[in-house]
């Protein structure tokens, strides 16, 4: 059986792992290197923000994902020689009106997660200024560095036997009688027995040429800035005004990130980069001390209540979906492509992959 997967992004390069796992054969194409769109731009929390504001639906995909990171990243680091940096580092969320939602999804959910007073966060985070008397911790929250996920992710591929073919612009797809034949790109026609769109905020602009079914995801700019301070500065994954500092292993603080629905403008502002820099040191003064190393940005597929598309498209027999993942597709990864994987071998349950459907209600 032939894969041909469409889009090198997390979403992609996981799939197709998984697939070259089982002894696939798997053809994986991207319009540019894998990896440098969304999932290089992001932060790679190993969690949603704000994790009990999501419906089940996701909340299972991050729980089964957030069990398989550390074997996963395990193996990337032994197969491809690049450290992803998977690292506990805990998360603290500012968020008073919402603890009590907070504590009962833990609950029931069986998550690790208290509400902290206001000397506790001190403790944890002495740079932080809090203006609020406690706050939500979450431990066992972790993290990848979202570049060194993606360089170790297409090196292990690669080992591993997947043809990776980069620079392949994807113009459309070739059907007939309810199957796709075949794949045109800036370079040629490809063909495979199943087709795989991981094309993120690409993904309904591509469906709508050849259905009128089409996911509703569209792409949401995030920027986000960087900070180069020394190790340890800021110790854990601080969440406040729907903003996070992320702290890397060396001593950098990335700190984000916008949500702008402005199409497929992919341009940083001097007016965000001044935004994020006032929110940032307003709760971490200390950072004012260290100039603002790298501004960039990326878009998100965003999808309704951040609910992906994990599915064969109803029209075409051989034609998949995993996308959508909007702000947590580093988090739902590992999880989607799993279920991706069964779907293609037709042995999901309709239980664990209804909310995934097109047609599913989303809100």
């Amino acid at each position: 059986m032939q894969y041909l997967i469409t889009g090198g992004g997390i979403i992609g390069m996981m799939t197709a792992l998984m697939l070259r796992q089982q002894g696939a054969d798997v053809t994986l194409i991207d319009r540019q290197l894998a990896g440098r769109e969304s999932t290089w731009a992001g932060g790679g929390i190993v969690s949603p923000l704000y994790p009990w504001r999501y419906p089940e639906s996701v909340t299972r995909l991050a729980s089964r994902s957030q069990a398989l990171y550390p074997e996963l990243t395990d193996y990337l680091l032994e197969t491809s020689g690049i450290d992803p940096e998977y690292l506990i580092s805990g998360m603290l969320t500012i968020a008073p009106d919402e603890e009590q939602d907070a504590l009962q999804w833990a609950t029931k959910n069986h998550k690790q997660l208290s509400r902290i007073p206001k000397d506790e966060i001190s403790e944890l985070e002495p740079e932080f200024a809090p203006d609020t008397e406690s706050a939500i911790w979450m431990p066992d929250v972790a993290q990848v560095r979202n570049p060194r996920i993606a360089k170790s992710m297409r090196e292990t591929i690669i080992r591993l036997g997947v043809e990776l073919l980069e620079e392949h612009e994807l113009h459309g797809l070739v059907t007939d009688s309810g199957k796709v034949t075949g794949v045109e790109t800036s370079k040629g026609i490809l063909h495979a027995d199943n087709i795989i769109l991981c094309t993120g905020a690409w993904t309904a602009q591509l469906v709508s040429l050849f259905s009128d079914l089409i996911p509703v995801i569209e792409p949401v700019r995030g920027q986000m800035i960087l900070f180069k301070t020394a190790p340890d500065l800021i110790k854990h994954i601080t969440l406040w005004e729907d903003r996070y500092a992320i702290p890397r292993k060396d001593g950098r603080i990335l700190f984000g990130s916008t949500v702008e629905y402005s199409g497929f403008i992919k341009q940083t502002t001097e007016d965000a980069e001044a935004e994020l820099y006032d929110v940032v040191t307003n709760r971490y003064p200390i950072l004012k001390e260290y100039e603002v190393e790298l501004q960039w940005a990326g878009l998100r597929p965003g999808s309704p209540s951040g609910v992906p598309y994990i599915a064969r498209h109803p029209e075409y027999e051989n034609l998949y979906i995993n996308a959508g993942h909007f702000r947590n597709g580093v988090v739902l990864a590992p999880a989607s492509c799993e279920l991706m994987l069964k779907l293609l071998a037709g042995t999901a349950d309709e239980s664990e992959s209804h909310d995934y459907m097109l047609e599913a209600e989303r809100s």
